[in-house]
């Protein structure tokens, strides 16, 4: 659905961060929510598989390696992993949240997963609105959303064009991302906004809210193509802009880390910020995922620890 919600200034305005006090304050989070115990430990790490968005974007995907992912995500975890936690998942079977892949490959990931059964569980993704740099006419972003959809993505992480925010084209950008949701149609929306490539935190809240009120459905970190990436001090302002937009407007907008998360530590960490800022109801697939491709592999490696 498209929001309705017309261009504000107020909501960028009188945005000033203070950078060590954002970094400080994370620290703090993470040193106060130390876990100490196996069991919790394995909880949080069974969470994270459930909600990581399986990536492969690399310029030689093949139908058969997005098969594979497919498969990999349907069965993200061992037999021998699965028993070993039983207890803690009561039986119920762990998936991944989705997979996410390049538009020419979501046939390949409809395919599978419609042959695994999977349709109604699996939530296929694909990146579009030429990723990762953003810098396409708007006219070619729209018909490869359009395209992505009608060949079966249910979710598409669009990516914005980082000039109209260094340049301060807020009400451009705000146009722009309410054309791609509405070239959505009922696929969920993810912006990535970049984060390493925006300059300044201000840029990376601001960013944020012109997003949630043009209608995202999720806020991504980055594209995993940046310098820099997913960092914990720009979770926890994207987590506040999120906070703040719901206080505003009554609408849960998700969260999407992605890029640099490479270990358990990394994962659970995350969760942590989540849990902590946003609360609870939050850390589900319909509101939290972290973009990965070799996250999985870890995070079972960890289980069988």
């Amino acid at each position: 659905m498209v929001s309705d919600m017309k261009f504000d200034p107020a909501i960028i305005k009188n945005v000033h961060i203070n950078k060590n006090s954002v970094e400080a304050q994370v620290k703090s989070l993470l040193n106060s929510n130390q876990v100490h115990s196996k069991e919790l430990l394995t909880a949080w790490l069974l969470k994270a598989i459930s909600v990581i968005d399986l990536t492969t974007l690399s310029g030689d995907d093949t139908p058969s390696n997005v098969k594979r992912l497919c498969i990999k995500a349907a069965n993200p975890i061992s037999v021998k992993t699965e028993n070993n936690v039983t207890l803690v998942q009561q039986g119920k079977i762990i998936r991944t949240a989705a997979v996410c892949v390049y538009p020419s490959r979501v046939p390949d990931a409809y395919s599978t997963i419609r042959c695994l059964g999977l349709l109604e569980e699996l939530q296929i993704a694909s990146v579009a609105t030429g990723f990762p740099s953003g810098l396409y006419p708007l006219s070619s972003r729209v018909c490869e959303i359009k395209m992505a959809v009608s060949s079966g993505a249910t979710e598409i992480d669009i990516v914005l064009d980082r000039s109209l925010i260094l340049t301060g084209k807020w009400e451009q950008l705000f146009g722009e991302i309410k054309a791609m949701k509405e070239a959505c149609g009922d696929a969920h929306m993810k912006v990535i906004l970049g984060v390493g490539e925006l300059g300044t935190y201000e840029n990376v809240y601001k960013a944020s809210m012109v997003s949630m009120y043009a209608g995202a459905d999720f806020i991504k970190t980055s594209t995993g193509k940046e310098a820099v990436n997913a960092t914990l001090p720009v979770g926890l302002i994207m987590c506040r802009a999120i906070r703040r937009f719901y206080q505003m407007t009554g609408k849960k907008v998700g969260l999407k880390p992605a890029g640099g998360i490479k270990t358990a530590a990394d994962a659970v960490n995350w969760l942590i910020l989540v849990n902590n800022e946003l609360g609870s109801e939050w850390l589900t697939p319909k509101l939290f995922r972290i973009g990965a491709s070799s996250l999985l592999d870890v995070l079972e490696k960890s289980l069988n620890c």
